[in-house]
């Protein structure tokens, strides 16, 4: 299981008089907490929070919390919702979350839900020779050295890790990772694998793991 401090929440939460904050309580045991006041505002930056996963504290904000439940839903589809309600609340049948908590529950029960949407570690790891990249938390480990990663220097060398050994074209690794079909100038990737050298190599001038094919690409030999 992956560890509370790498899991990042995104709690949509309003004053509470009669009970403790819960983002406050989940920092309290470890997680990296993003506490917001509205759902609109946390529309604004879950792209650059990037949480595992949403809770949305509909007591606090005395609201049902169904079309919060249904803009998080729209912009994406996998993400974990708990929301969290009145008992005397009444609901749809249907609803855009993953689980509905009721008031009164004790902080542990929320951290014992929130177990069950804990990626373990694995199943985000790549490796390849002395290489191990964490694509969750973006930390690349090679030669006992750790760094963090941005996310397009992630990108990169997942693509280069899948394929080690193999030559991957520069054009098509450009489009991936920028998500374009304009090719015209990838000198910016250049730039990119002359960084992910440095995150990596030992000697980045005269690097052992990367290696440019002049004319096609890049190879990873690890």
């Amino acid at each position: 299981m992956a560890k509370v401090s790498d899991y990042t929440i995104l709690i949509i939460e309003g004053g509470r008089g009669d009970h403790a904050s819960f983002g406050e309580e989940l920092q309290e045991k470890g997680y990296q907490v993003t506490k917001v006041p509205s759902g609109s505002s946390g529309l604004k930056i879950i792209d650059s929070v990037e949480p595992e996963a949403v809770i949305i504290d509909a007591a606090s904000l005395r609201t049902s919390g169904v079309r919060i439940c249904q803009s998080f839903r729209k912009i994406d589809g996998d993400l974990p919702i708990i929301l969290i309600i009145d008992q005397a609340v009444t609901l749809p049948e249907t609803i855009d979350a993953n689980l509905v908590l009721r008031l009164p529950f004790t902080i542990q029960k929320l951290v014992n839900r929130l177990r069950a949407y804990q990626p373990t570690d694995e199943k985000f790891i790549l490796r390849a020779g002395p290489i191990e990249l964490n694509t969750r938390t973006h930390l690349v480990t090679c030669n006992d050295h750790q760094k963090k990663l941005t996310p397009r220097l992630v990108e990169i060398l997942a693509v280069l890790i899948k394929n080690n050994g193999k030559i991957v074209e520069r054009d098509p690794l450009f489009k991936k990772v920028w998500e374009t079909n304009y090719t015209g100038d990838t000198r910016t990737l250049d730039v990119h694998i002359s960084w992910l050298r440095k995150a990596i190599e030992e000697d980045p001038r005269h690097p052992k793991l990367i290696h440019t094919v002049r004319g096609v690409g890049y190879i990873l030999e690890a």
